[in-house]
């Protein structure tokens, strides 16, 4: 298991999601009854897995273990961008330290959404069905014939 390859892949990934994904999913036409679950919202959860599925297989997770490791890197990885690019973005419209610390408190009810529930399903769920997947099967029982 390659941690550093784990952390680089999962920046690529954080980086498609946020950007090619969401750029495809802005071509689904929005829903008009608003609400949480709307096509979407539906779409990119889907669209992301099935790119958080490849990028384990990219990555080379060759059992449950090791696909699971590297979804909860990927996870983590995203959870630190959101984090590092809020206190960015703060600090480059303010200029202001004092600024950034007075934001630093929302981050925590930002983590407590159930969006972030969703994001933790959709980096570690499609990673460790490929690693089950890709781990060597047993060979096959002999007939006995």
């Amino acid at each position: 298991m390659n941690i550093e390859r784990a952390i680089l892949v999962g920046f690529l990934g954080n980086y498609l999601v946020n950007t090619v994904i969401a750029a495809l999913v802005a071509l689904v036409p929005a829903s008009a009854s608003g609400g949480i679950l709307t096509p979407q919202y539906i779409s990119f959860v889907v669209l992301a897995a099935i790119l958080v599925g490849l990028l384990a297989w990219w990555y080379g997770a060759r059992s449950l273990q090791n696909g699971a490791v590297f979804g909860v890197v990927g996870f983590l990885v995203a959870i630190a961008t959101a984090f590092v690019t809020g206190v960015a973005g703060v600090l480059a419209q303010t200029g202001s330290l004092s600024a950034v610390v007075g934001v630093l408190p929302n981050f925590w009810p930002f983590l407590a959404n159930w969006s972030t529930a969703v994001l933790a399903g959709y980096w570690i769920i499609p990673a460790a069905l490929i690693g089950w997947y890709m781990q060597p099967k047993g060979a096959a029982a002999p007939s006995g014939m």
